[in-house]
């Protein structure tokens, strides 16, 4: 899981912050907010998902619920057993990733300093942003991998194999840390046709991430009988449904009857609540895995609901896009615990020790194996203090983030912007369609699909050279490696 060709350039993007005293300062003040988190909040923040990733780092396996990526990079550092160790390097990355962006926005892709130094503010300062960063999630993980792959598809020069390769790579890994790095493969695959690339960057870059992707697959295949990532996605599609899905109306096949989501319609939890809470249809239990009948099951309840109701289902999708995802305020969604989690507690996260994990023991027990200890989290005032003061007013709202996306779609469209500005911004808006589509909307998907948005607005607006060819340093390109002309670009 290395980033090592972003990691040589850092020392050259740290010469480039002495040049904009506006990007030094935003950098200079996330790096001091991360202190202030660090301090505030001794240890890790915990969700639910944690000890999941947890369980799996104290013995790797493949989850039947969630891809391994994020539980095998906390393994590599069990021998340490610090989850403070974990956080930092949650927030030293982000910092890395940030100052190579803005390196990288300057210096490779002409974009003037101020727009560039705006470009990654959200990511340096946003208060949600550094929250993510202190829970023991895999969002962290996969964003630096996600983007950096993109920095490096999207850097001026002929893409080679051996580029593409590395980004390859780095998506497949991405992928095994969540499902949705998926789609991003195919957002890669069609920049370099659009590029006009020759065919061994294509090569390289399918077998570089089919490899982590297939490997992962077939240890799933071993432990669990399926060839594929999880066990879930049917259970996840069922609950994008069970939103709209009306027995009364349609009569579901008797053989998956009992998976009629309970209640009317509009008095039913979330999505993907619905999966989870007691009496579910799904059968869910803590610490056990759905079978593989359950989830087919449940993909075919799935299936036979939005054919038969594919305006609801189109409305919900719309909904959790259009509304939740760009409305200015936030809601106590998909329930009042799960956002509640996104926020700085006031005190230690209350959680159940004794609750089954799956794979084996409890919640206090797995902790325990890993860090040596409690895994409570120390709350320290007034850093503390300080970092909930902080939240209540320094954010980026959903609607700032479609003023964003807009700005880079009209960049596209009416300044004839380059193939590199769609590939951020497809990128974004793929992040944020995927989850609703498939399962539900959660306000964490939010953020790792903000730099990409940022930096496709800045590439679009913020270029100091109409051309986008660098002066500093000319870049002779192959033939197939030619930008396109600006009436193919689009």
């Amino acid at each position: 899981m290395s980033l090592s060709p972003l990691a040589d350039r850092l020392p050259k993007a740290m010469a480039a912050v002495k040049g904009n005293r506006l990007f030094a300062v935003v950098l200079v003040a996330g790096v001091v907010l991360r202190v202030i988190t660090t301090l505030g909040f001794q240890g890790v923040l915990w969700f639910n998902d944690s000890y999941d990733f947890v369980r799996i780092a104290n013995e790797p396996f493949p989850h039947p619920l969630r891809p391994s990526g994020y539980g095998i990079f906390l393994w590599t550092l069990k021998p340490f057993h610090s989850l403070a160790l974990v956080t930092v390097l949650h927030h030293a990355a982000i910092i890395g990733l940030s100052v190579a962006g803005y390196r990288m926005l300057v210096r490779d892709f002409d974009v003037r300093r101020v727009w560039a130094a705006l470009a990654v503010t959200p990511l340096l300062l946003d208060s949600y942003q550094i929250e993510l960063e202190h829970l023991l999630l895999s969002d962290t993980l996969f964003t630096v991998l996600a983007f950096g792959a993109m920095l490096l598809l999207a850097r001026p020069g002929a893409t080679g194999w051996r580029r593409a390769a590395l980004v390859g790579t780095l998506l497949g890994v991405a992928a095994v840390t969540r499902t949705v790095g998926v789609p991003l493969f195919l957002i890669a695959v069609l920049y370099l046709l659009v590029r006009r690339t020759r065919w061994p960057a294509h090569a390289a870059l399918a077998v570089a991430f089919l490899l982590p992707v297939g490997a992962y697959a077939t240890w799933f295949q071993q432990e669990h009988g399926r060839f594929g990532m999880t066990g879930v996605d049917g259970i996840f599609l069922w609950g994008r449904t069970a939103a709209f899905a009306d027995c009364d109306a349609f009569t579901p096949p008797p053989d998956i009857a009992r998976l009629c989501p309970r209640g009317p319609k509009d008095d039913r939890p979330a999505s993907s609540h619905q999966i989870w809470r007691e009496g579910s249809p799904t059968g869910w239990t803590n610490g056990e895995a759905f079978d593989a009948k359950t989830n087919a099951d449940a993909q075919r309840f799935a299936l036979w609901a939005i054919r038969n109701q594919p305006l609801d289902y189109a409305r919900v999708v719309s909904y959790d896009f259009f509304v939740r995802t760009f409305s200015w305020n936030r809601s106590q969604y998909p329930t009042v615990g799960t956002e509640a989690r996104y926020h700085f507690p006031t005190k230690p996260t209350a959680f159940k020790p004794d609750l089954p994990v799956l794979g084996g023991g409890d919640r206090r027990t797995v902790v325990r194996e890993y860090s040596h200890g409690t895994g409570r989290t120390h709350i320290v005032d007034p850093y503390a203090g300080v970092m909930r003061g902080y939240q209540e007013h320094v954010r980026v709202p959903g609607t700032v983030l479609g003023v964003v996306l807009l700005a880079g779609a009209a960049g596209i469209v009416w300044r004839r912007a380059r193939a590199r500005t769609a590939l951020f911004w497809t990128s974004s808006v793929t992040l944020l369609a995927v989850p609703p589509i498939t399962v539900d909307f959660d306000y964490r998907y939010l953020l790792p699909a903000l730099p990409f948005a940022c930096f496709a607005a800045a590439m679009a607006w913020g270029r100091s050279v109409p051309s986008g060819r660098s002066k500093a340093k000319p870049v002779r390109e192959t033939p197939d490696e030619k930008e396109p002309q600006p009436a193919t670009a689009n």
